[in-house]
């Protein structure tokens, strides 16, 4: 069946397979966000701390940067599930403010420069995607 309806059905999906992408990435990265949320919050409540303490006992600069975290990533995995844009825009202010903590506060989490550069690279693929993936709108 190769009717003009058929064609149009496929060059619609084909220009769409950016859009595709962007929504798979983004929903990986709900899953990512959760996951990080919840570590967050097993922190907070002493989960795998066998003295119960450790998260009471931590500096308040750690503790303030868990909780944020704990909210901030769960809010963002909903936003990103339901590819909202508000949940872009929480899921980003989540990446910066990891990057920023890492480099201008090293005492909360240890100045790890991985999770620096992991979270750039993750916001850098982001931007990349919904740009394609608004070049396939037409204007």
């Amino acid at each position: 069946m190769s009717g003009p309806l058929n064609e149009q059905a496929n060059r619609a999906s084909h220009e769409e397979r950016w859009t595709a992408r962007l929504i798979l990435f983004l929903r990986v990265m709900a899953g990512v966000s959760m996951l990080k949320g919840l570590y967050h919050w097993s922190v907070v409540v002493g989960i795998g701390d066998p003295t119960g303490t450790a998260f009471e006992t931590s500096s308040s600069a750690l503790q303030s940067a868990t909780i944020f975290f704990a909210v901030i990533d769960l809010v963002a995995a909903v936003g990103l599930w339901l590819v909202a844009a508000w949940g872009g825009v929480v899921w980003l202010t989540a990446a910066i403010s990891m990057v920023s903590v890492e480099l201008f506060f090293p005492q909360v989490f240890g100045a790890q420069f991985s999770v620096v550069l992991l979270e750039l690279v993750v916001v850098l693929i982001y931007l990349g995607l919904a740009v394609m993936s608004a070049r396939e709108r037409p204007a």
